[in-house]
């Protein structure tokens, strides 16, 4: 076995203390999971050996993506946690399809490629990663742009989503979902969708807290997932602004960390789960992640400082997403429908 020794660990966390999410369909998702996107920063064996220690310390869920380049790696992880004796229901795997793969049938085929790679079954979450066919090469910057780009067009979009469906009837998927949407783009698919998303996946963290699609997440039934929860400190370059703030250096988020005497990244996953969403904070360190694990099932946060904590949204979005905008000119703020309108073409 790579990695660290599941089973026997010290610092573990009891599995059934961990917060869960309840689906429509009857089904629990643990409301902390491991993000395995490495950006530029860690390589595959070194996220694939982070997921073997956190299933040692009490993680069962797992977030995963074709295009993070690490799923073959991880697959042998969760071989290994599954022969440590943690059941494969236990775990929650998520895995998402790549924007290059949006064609007739070519949605299944990655499904089933991520299945091979990972060396399951079935998936528990299965997402569609972006909302646009557009794509790009690994490591790019903010100027580089996919010659085929094109905006969101939702007949096609709802072409994806019946493959997706479809892997849902056939069981290959337990629940399928969204992934960097918004509001308008969210209320198109629920309204034409045969099977409405189960859960969807969105930038989510102290100061971006996005409270509109937050509830409307809630009010249907949908889970909200929030990536980069303490605020994606390994970020792409390309996706850096002068303009982004810190959330781990708001004088309300250290006030509250000194309080508990935690780091101030704690704090950022504690207020997310109390929130009510699920939090996939992304770390290679085990001291890191095993603390937050911790903290979500102690010491919950007052009254009092979840009422700060919603007062310092600064509508500061870090995953900017430039490389996927289709027009010469555009800002970022074109994929994101900021003015409550989807882009035009």
């Amino acid at each position: 076995m790579h990695g660290s020794k599941v089973g026997n660990s010290a610092d573990l966390v009891d599995p059934e203390l961990t917060p869960k999410r309840n689906l429509r369909t009857g089904s629990e998702m643990p409301a902390i999971g491991l993000g395995t996107f490495g950006s530029d920063k860690y390589g595959p064996q070194e996220v694939a050996d982070a997921v073997v220690g956190a299933a040692d310390v009490g993680y069962r869920h797992f977030d995963c993506a074709s295009v993070y380049g690490n799923e073959a790696y991880i697959g042998k992880s969760l071989q290994d946690i599954v022969s440590s004796g943690i059941s494969r229901e236990e775990l929650w795997i998520t895995s998402k399809i790549w924007n290059d793969k949006h064609g007739p049938g070519q949605v299944i085929e990655s499904c089933k490629q991520s299945l091979t790679d990972l060396k399951l079954e079935y998936l528990d979450l299965f997402l569609v990663h972006w909302p646009f066919p557009n794509s790009h090469g690994k490591g790019v910057d903010a100027h580089s742009r996919d010659p085929n780009a094109r905006s969101y067009i939702h007949e096609e979009y709802m072409q994806v989503w019946a493959q997706m469906e479809q892997l849902y009837d056939e069981g290959f998927v337990r629940h399928i979902g969204t992934s960097n949407m918004t509001l308008p783009k969210s209320k198109l698919v629920q309204r034409d969708a045969r099977v409405k998303p189960h859960a969807s996946e969105l930038e989510l963290h102290p100061h971006f807290q996005q409270p509109e699609l937050f509830s409307y997440c809630l009010d249907n039934g949908i889970v909200p997932i929030g990536y980069s929860p303490i605020g994606s400190p390994s970020r792409p370059e390309r996706d850096r602004t002068v303009d982004d703030t810190v959330d781990i250096e708001d004088p309300v988020i250290i006030a509250i960390a000194n309080r508990l005497d935690v780091h101030p990244a704690v704090v950022c996953v504690k207020w997310a789960v109390q929130r009510g969403q699920v939090s996939i904070p992304f770390s290679v360190k085990r001291e890191q992640y095993t603390a937050i694990l911790q903290s979500i099932t102690s010491d919950p946060l007052t009254p009092e400082e979840m009422n700060q904590i919603s007062g310092i949204d600064k509508n500061n979005r870090l995953i900017k997403g430039h490389v996927f905008l289709w027009k010469d000119g555009q800002t970022w703020e074109a994929l994101w429908d900021t003015e409550g309108e989807i882009t035009t073409p």
